[in-house]
């Protein structure tokens, strides 16, 4: 009896061992990966092999203060395993100034395509550019110094040396080849400017692609004209620096000048006082233009308010009293585009909006009769004016985008099918 009560104890406990062992066991092998890769069990080779091609030469393209080395990747390659390159003035020298040293998986020629192109061997070969000035702490090197070069392969405590001792003089270069591409492309939109522009001066009717909202200006105006109410134009919020506010004062003359001709009554709010003083020339002048001087009033462009919601509430208050036949918002505006459109729609006025604040073009849309949207904000000018300089770079530009789309599509369908050339044609090195 007593033997039977002992045996139960050491059952459990012979099977307690065995699952313990199992579960240590499984451990091990479940860690394994994790293990290798901290390098806790990673062996660094036994031997190297060192590349078979060792070359060193001057940087293309550049101002002269690197030189190039290459060389073929080895069999030996690992994340463990560096190259250190020694650089030297005298061939004959000791070899231990340290230029670079590089893991071993690391720096190949794909990551210099301005040099080796897109071609798939470039992964078969490392690439470095040395800087001799920054070697040699910055001491002052002759220009025509020809550096010397030897490679090394380094793992842990083993170390092998290429006999190969590579050589190489840094010189600057007066082109830059590999931007051969931006500058033809440069000539090519230049020349098409040039011959649009000289198109332009012999035909002044030469068509321009429509813009809606350009072409209701004649309307409103007339609209206002035949009402006998003011046109309220309404200039963004950013000073004469932004191209933008450029923009809208040239729209501004070309409008003056319709103003002049109708005989209509214009009024122009500002909030900076420099942008007043050049909208007051430019309604000025434009009312010369017109032979109409006298018609000329320079208390309709005033200055308002110098601060954004201060400016907004005497905007508004100029709509709901003198309630306008047109207004023009035109410019670059902040969160208060919303009121003052919601505003002037509430009068019934037309609505011409162009700005290049993409984050207020929804509120324009939504809120006014016709909206220039980005660019055609600068092209306004252009259209208006009919000036053959501007018409010309106009017609230039939608060309150009033309060709360009054109390109893309066809980009598109090459490289579908594997052809991937043409979308290097237009990289900037």
């Amino acid at each position: 009896m007593s033997s039977n009560r002992t045996f139960p104890v050491s059952f459990f406990t012979v099977k307690t061992f065995v699952v313990r062992k199992y579960f240590f066991v499984a451990a091990i092998i479940l860690l394994s990966p994790c293990l290798l890769n901290t390098g806790i069990f990673a062996q660094l080779p036994s031997f190297l092999i060192p590349p078979t091609e060792f070359k060193a030469f001057d940087t293309p393209n550049d101002a002269g203060e690197t030189i190039s080395l290459t060389w073929s990747i080895s069999p030996s390659d690992a994340p463990d395993v560096f190259y250190v390159v020694y650089i030297d003035k005298d061939k004959n020298g000791d070899f231990e100034k340290e230029a670079i040293r590089i893991k071993s998986n690391a720096s190949y020629r794909t990551a210099a395509p301005e040099i080796y192109g897109h071609k798939k061997s470039n992964g078969n070969y490392h690439y470095v550019q040395i800087f001799p000035k920054k070697v040699f702490n910055g001491e002052t090197i002759d220009k025509r110094r020809v550096y010397y070069f030897k490679l090394a392969m380094v793992a842990g405590n083993n170390k092998i040396v290429l006999d190969t001792i590579a050589s190489a003089r840094a010189h600057g270069n007066w082109l830059h080849l590999k931007k051969t591409n931006n500058f033809l492309i440069m000539m090519t939109l230049s020349a098409i400017i040039l011959y649009f522009i000289v198109h332009a001066r012999q035909n002044p009717n030469m068509f321009l692609r429509k813009i809606s909202g350009l072409d209701a200006v004649d309307e409103a105006l007339g609209r206002a004209t035949e009402m006998g109410k003011p046109v309220l134009f309404v200039h963004g919020l950013t000073g004469m620096g932004s191209i933008s506010t450029i923009a809208a004062t040239n729209i501004l003359g070309r409008i003056a000048r319709k103003i002049a001709d109708y005989d209509a009554n214009l009024k122009v709010v500002n909030n900076d006082p420099i942008v007043m003083s050049v909208s007051q020339e430019v309604v000025k002048e434009s009312y010369l233009e017109a032979g109409r001087p006298d018609a000329y009033s320079p208390d309709n462009v005033f200055l308002v308010a110098s601060e954004q919601f201060p400016y907004v509430a005497a905007v508004g208050g100029i709509m709901t009293r003198e309630r306008p036949a047109a207004n023009f918002f035109v410019g670059y505006f902040y969160a208060e585009a919303l009121i003052l459109a919601e505003t002037g729609a509430s009068t019934g006025a037309i609505q011409i909006a162009g700005t290049d604040a993409y984050t207020q073009l929804p509120f324009f849309i939504t809120t006014c009769d016709y909206t220039l949207i980005g660019e055609e904000l600068y092209a306004a000018s252009a259209y208006l004016s009919r000036e053959p300089m501007l018409m010309g770079t106009l017609r230039a530009q939608d060309v150009g985008k033309g060709i360009l789309i054109v390109i893309l599509i066809l980009g598109t369908i090459l490289a579908s099918f594997g052809l991937t050339f043409i979308t290097h044609l237009f990289e900037a090195f």
